[in-house]
């Protein structure tokens, strides 16, 4: 099949038009902006009602999202920042998820106009890692010390789904030696950002053991999403893009990952666009998304609007964003990536994150050839903003009393899609990543981390303990005993020992 057959092929139209309502998608543009408008100037009262919303853990409705988009009072806004670290720990306690991401490729036969690795960019070099190459990039994230990867890859025939399948395998096979000696590290699980796909085709990751199938749509605005996405390519079919987790939810992927990248339309328009697509997912499937992502466009290689675009975002925005984003959908994940200042990640943190990635390189190839971006700048597809090692992010957090957590447990005890949000809303599954958050920050103290990283995070995991022998919830579900066995053996060099 040559590539104009390949394309032509990729779009399943009746997979588009099973999930409309009377022929029309969940972005009404009309309500949006009318909602937008209606709300300019909230009540104090109704505020505050809506934060309550938010911390018995409900979903807010786009209404009450647009309520709080149009704050302006100081006062308000510190209140909105309170109740969303509160929403974060009653939910997800003081935990924060660790993973690396993994470019596999960068061959792309879209042409987004904001982003490097677009068809007509020449000044990009362009390579599909081989298994052995994938391989040697596992290797290097794991002697990191990372347990979780999203392995990243552009559109293109070469990076098919029968390709990620290959790749996940040969990422799941890779297993290497601790540098303490103490058995060995892995990667556990693999999240997957790749462009949307037939439901028969994302059978396939599912079969191959997919962790969350993540995709951005860039823009939730149609007119804005129809100038930066030419209408010839596969990506220029909204529809097709804004579907790809329904598709997900049918072909068994139950853990989906939903995004905008601020910076191309109204970043008021965007979050509004995430609450409708949580909503739809629940009205559809019962199960909201299982993370939330909000990357600002950052410079990319020979990309004029990636570094003048109208839109882009301040950071005084950013903030209230990502606050609004904690509260109208309180019961997902939030990730705050390497894209960002380590000034700024540092603070965003505090507003209600949950995950974010260190020691990220996202050249084709840059871990194992130890390229810092500055050394390939045409392999990548923007530019990061933090690019510290894991151990410095990690030392950092923890002095800030933030436990590190490499946990996969959850996913490989059944406790994903409906079944694990009925347990974040009740704040039972916090409990149990409290467990495995320690149980895994105890293998990194143990194999990876520097002295100085050693001592902070030692501090840390004896409050943590001492927390978790205080609290009736383990005693009462008789946890105790089994979690301290799980610590001590793995204090003793045993691993991968989880609730």
């Amino acid at each position: 099949m040559n590539m104009k057959e390949w394309v032509q092929q990729v779009i399943k139209p009746a997979e588009i038009e099973k999930y409309l309502v009377n022929g029309k998608d969940f972005i009404d543009e009309k309500s949006i902006f009318g909602n937008l408008e209606k709300y300019r100037q909230p009540d104090k009262q109704q505020v505050r009602d809506i934060l309550q919303k938010s911390l018995d853990i409900k979903l807010l409705s786009p209404e009450e999202t647009a309520v709080l988009l149009n704050v302006e009072d100081p006062g308000l806004l510190e209140e909105m920042r309170e109740a969303a670290l509160q929403v974060k720990k009653k939910v997800y306690d003081n935990r924060i998820v660790f993973f690396a991401p993994l470019y596999c490729s960068n061959l792309c036969v879209n042409s987004c106009v904001y982003c490097g690795f677009r068809s007509d960019n020449c000044a990009e070099k362009r390579h599909v890692l081989t298994m052995e190459e994938v391989r040697r990039e596992t290797e290097a994230v794991i002697d990191e010390g990372h347990k979780r990867l999203i392995a990243v890859y552009g559109e293109h025939p070469q990076s098919d789904a029968d390709y990620i399948a290959d790749s996940m395998a040969t990422i799941y096979a890779t297993k290497r030696v601790t540098p303490t000696g103490n058995g060995f590290n892995n990667i556990r699980r693999i999240n997957i950002n790749a462009a949307p796909m037939s439901i028969e085709n994302l059978r396939k990751l599912w079969r191959a053991g997919i962790g969350t199938y993540q995709v951005f749509q860039e823009t939730y605005h149609p007119g804005r999403y129809a100038e930066l996405h030419p209408a010839n390519t596969i990506k220029g079919n909204f529809r097709w893009r804004l579907y790809a987790m329904h598709r997900a939810m049918d072909a068994g992927i139950d853990d989906v990952a939903i995004g905008a990248l601020f910076g191309l339309y109204d970043w008021r328009f965007e979050v509004m666009g995430l609450v409708h697509h949580a909503h739809d997912l629940e009205r559809q499937f019962g199960i909201g998304p299982h993370t939330i992502s909000f990357p600002r466009m950052q410079p990319a290689l020979g990309s004029f609007v990636s570094e003048n675009s109208p839109y882009l975002v301040r950071d005084d925005a950013f903030r209230r964003l990502v606050t609004v984003l904690r509260l109208a959908v309180p019961y997902t994940g939030l990730i705050v990536t390497a894209r960002e200042r380590a000034e700024l990640r540092r603070e965003i943190i505090n507003y209600g994150c949950t995950q974010t990635d260190a020691s990220s390189k996202i050249g084709i190839g840059a871990y194992s050839e130890k390229k810092v971006q500055e050394e390939n700048p045409d392999k990548v597809q923007f530019m990061l903003g933090d690019e510290r090692s894991l151990d410095e992010v990690i030392r950092e957090l923890a002095g800030d009393g933030y436990i590190t957590s490499f946990c996969t447990a959850g996913y490989r005890c059944g406790r994903t899609g409906d079944k694990i949000m009925n347990l974040l809303e009740k704040g039972v599954e916090g409990k149990f990543c409290k467990l495995n958050a320690v149980l895994t920050f105890r293998e990194y103290l143990n194999d990876y981390a520097s002295a100085e990283t050693r001592r902070i995070g030692e501090q840390l995991i004896e409050k943590e303990l001492q927390e978790i022998e205080g609290m009736s919830f383990f005693t009462d579900k008789k946890l105790l005993p089994t979690f301290l066995n799980y610590y001590k053996r793995i204090a003793s060099g045993e691993r991968d020992l989880y609730m």
